[in-house]
């Protein structure tokens, strides 16, 4: 039995997970006149927080073999194109560097307790011999 919690191996539903997430972030994103969701009264950066959370979470299960800096930096650099993209007089969207942060600040802390979390469990399973 390995001792990894995840194997390196590809997970087709979080795969496909993954991109669906990554998809409706990047339309709602770009999108001139988004529709409005619940969570639109928490605020822009919990969206956008919330966002890159789950496209972190869902994106190191979708990808084991990627290290999780590489993934971290391919997600940081999207949320810098989006806004970027949103810039452009036509969508009439806001450019704020404040919510690029927002989105490597939810990465970056995602990517850490994804790495703790995974530390803990090798430890209990290399001291116990079972996930349990």
């Amino acid at each position: 039995m390995s001792q990894s919690l995840l194997p390196v191996r590809h997970h087709p539903f979080v795969f496909a997970l993954f991109w669906l997430a990554f998809v409706f972030a990047v339309t709602m994103a770009v999108l001139p006149h988004p529709p409005a969701l619940p969570i639109d009264s928490l605020g822009d950066k919990f969206e956008h927080s919330l966002a890159f959370t789950t496209l972190t979470l869902l994106g190191t299960f979708a990808f084991p073999a990627m290290p999780r800096w590489r993934l971290a930096e391919r997600l940081s650099f999207l949320g810098a194109l989006i806004e970027v993209v949103q810039s452009l007089p036509v969508l009439h969207r806001d450019c704020d560097i404040r919510d690029w942060i927002a989105d490597t600040v939810a990465i970056v802390v995602t990517t850490l307790l994804i790495g703790a979390c995974r530390s803990f469990w090798r430890k209990r399973v290399s001291k116990t011999g079972t996930f349990a």
